[in-house]
């Protein structure tokens, strides 16, 4: 019996200690999905780089999904059938006469109209003389009122196919030592934009300033570090916690890795995709008593994500949108 009850004991706590236990925070800032926008990007995979040879498809964005193209007219218009389905007139004369010479086969006058030897063979003839003459006049005026608009529309569809295509060169590689490299490859970018080291810094420091206003949950700091439409998610991502009664807590963030997925230029204002991989003490705590019950505060945690910033000509860098890998 007694062997029977401390096997018992044992296999609770077994049952209870990972519940009991710290997990892995994984709370910071934007760490719940991807989202946001990346101009007329938003619906598009960035470029793989090094760091993030892979990334999770933006699920939340205020950026509308791009519809398919409609098809160009000349793409849907039916193809031109036989004589008769391009000479409508004629066909429904030769369709009439053809129908009134069976009936009156049919009621014994013969298809001539019941007309015997040659009076009915010169009736024929005249008959068919008749037709054709219709007939000619039908096309004639037919062609006369087509072939205008035809002529037109030629010489546009063989400037199209002329046009040159001219394939827009990678982006060069700048080593920038421990910090963010610049490993772009071709885009189908807009027009491409040239990152430099300033931009780089830019990117790095808003990497901790965002996290660290997310720790304080300093909403007014991030008003200006993040677009309008992040600093909701972000502010939903809080609501949150307070209403669990918990506070995530994100310290000495540091870069370890990066590497520029793509540059480009669109509507008056400048995108640059970002893959990072950084290190940080991420710890999530209640509210009543500062117990942990997730994360560490001493053993560090590593992310790697995919952001994307905009500046406006001549303005600062803001966080547009954060993707997992």
């Amino acid at each position: 019996m007694k062997n029977s009850r401390w096997l018992a004991v044992i296999a609770a706590l077994i049952i209870v200690a990972p519940s009991l236990a710290p997990t892995s925070a994984d709370a910071r800032a934007g760490a719940g999905g991807s989202s946001g926008s990346r101009g007329g990007k938003t619906n598009q995979a960035p470029e793989p780089t090094q760091t993030a040879p892979t990334a999770k498809p933006v699920e939340r964005s205020t950026t509308p999904a791009q519809k398919p193209a409609a098809a160009s007219p000349a793409s849907t218009a039916a193809q031109p059938g036989g004589f008769m389905s391009r000479n409508p007139f004629l066909s429904g004369l030769m369709g009439g006469m053809l129908g009134a010479g069976l009936i009156g086969m049919m009621f014994g006058g013969g298809f001539a109209g019941g007309l015997g030897g040659a009076a009915g063979m010169l009736g024929l003839l005249v008959q068919l003389l008749l037709i054709g003459g219709l007939a000619y006049l039908a096309v004639r005026l037919w062609r006369a009122r087509s072939g205008a608009p035809a002529q037109a529309a030629g010489p546009a569809h063989a400037y199209s196919a002329a046009m040159p295509r001219t394939a827009e060169p990678p982006m060069a590689r700048q080593g920038l030592g421990a910090g963010l490299g610049a490993t772009a490859l071709a885009g189908s970018s807009s027009a491409q934009l040239a990152i430099v080291a300033d931009d780089y810094t830019a990117f790095e420091t808003l990497l901790a300033d965002i996290q660290a206003a997310y720790s304080k949950g300093d909403l007014a700091r991030m008003r200006t570090l993040v677009t309008p439409e992040m600093l909701g998610y972000f502010s939903e991502e809080l609501s949150a916690n307070a209403s669990r009664g918990v506070e995530n807590k994100i310290e000495a963030v540091k870069l370890e890795q990066g590497d520029l997925s793509e540059a480009w230029s669109e509507a008056g204002l400048d995108y640059a995709t970002v893959a990072m991989r950084f290190s940080m003490l991420d710890v999530t705590r209640t509210l009543a008593d500062g117990k942990v019950v997730a994360g560490s505060d001493t053993a560090r945690t590593e992310a790697t994500e995919i952001w994307t910033f905009l500046r406006s000509r001549g303005g600062n860098w803001i966080l547009s949108a954060i993707q997992q890998t």
